[in-house]
């Protein structure tokens, strides 16, 4: 599951995670700046809509695509494993301009994709420079470490999250999403807590996180995306507790970034980006 390797030359396409609920019709932002990332009018988006069970889901991605401005957008329903070996689809998936993931259930994705060759061609295309988005459970597949579920709740206990292997685009981050609304800071602390080397990333409903080539967390929507870093961790009590117990955690940093805010997942570093707007004169 580890990210596939970028050829000399070329660029990693944009990662575009979305908290879930984003707004389709009056002011889509999000979808709208997905769409010119993928070619605005030549876009040609593969829409994947696994992990909902609801019949119409593909179908609807590709009419709010098409009101956007894409040029193209089809939904590839894959139900099986055989499906991701289909020759016909993986032709698809290599002409597309963009990837994107419906929301639904994250482990329908992992279990149905996970390790087949539409699984593998996805990696390879965004380290080409495809663009991969996903809302909701579309968004915590695109990582290596995928929260699968967990309980609400602000404080991290042991047993509060369970882990299982995402797509794979990237090893730096941890998604969780719905997170203001859902009350989920402790299950992504948690999920910090057994691999402490990634950056958790929580997205409110209708806001996402567009990350670059650069690996700057460009933020995007009506909410926050709650950043926490333990990249300078100084203790972790996660050995010695029982799944029930709460885990103490010090020397985590946390960053809330609204539109317009960045943080560099290399550096480490929070920006207020377009907010910072300083009086001159």
């Amino acid at each position: 599951m580890c990210p596939s390797k970028v050829s000399a030359g070329d660029e990693r396409g944009w990662i575009v995670p979305i908290g879930g609920a984003e707004e389709k019709e009056n002011s889509a932002r999000i979808l709208e700046r997905f769409v010119r990332l993928c070619g605005g009018r030549d876009a040609d988006i593969v829409v994947i809509p696994t992990a909902s069970r609801l019949a119409d889901t593909g179908a609807r991605y590709e009419t709010v695509f098409g009101r956007l401005g894409a040029g193209r957008a089809e939904s590839l329903e894959f139900d099986s494993r055989d499906d991701g070996e289909r020759e016909e689809w993986l032709r698809r998936i290599e002409q597309a301009s963009g990837i994107f993931f419906t929301g639904g259930n994250q482990l329908r994705i992992s279990t149905i994709l996970g390790g087949t060759e539409a699984a593998k061609l996805i990696r390879q295309q965004n380290a080409r420079g495809i663009a991969v988005g996903g809302t909701s459970a579309g968004a915590s597949i695109l990582s290596e470490h995928m929260i699968a579920f967990g309980e609400e709740g602000s404080s991290p206990h042991a047993g509060s999250v369970r882990l299982a292997p995402g797509l794979g685009l990237t090893n730096r981050f941890i998604i969780d999403q719905h997170f203001r609304q859902r009350d989920r800071l402790g299950r992504l602390v948690a999920a910090l807590a057994y691999n402490p080397f990634a950056i958790g990333i929580g997205l409110d409903e209708d806001t996402a996180a567009f990350i670059g080539p650069d690996n700057t967390v460009e933020v995007e929507g009506s909410g926050a995306v709650t950043v926490v870093d333990a990249g300078a961790l100084e203790f972790s009590s996660m050995a010695q507790v029982s799944e029930d117990e709460p885990v103490c955690l010090l020397g985590l940093t946390v960053h809330i970034l609204t539109a317009g805010a960045t943080f560099n997942l290399h550096t480490r570093q929070a920006s207020a980006g377009s907010l910072d707007r300083k009086r001159t004169g």
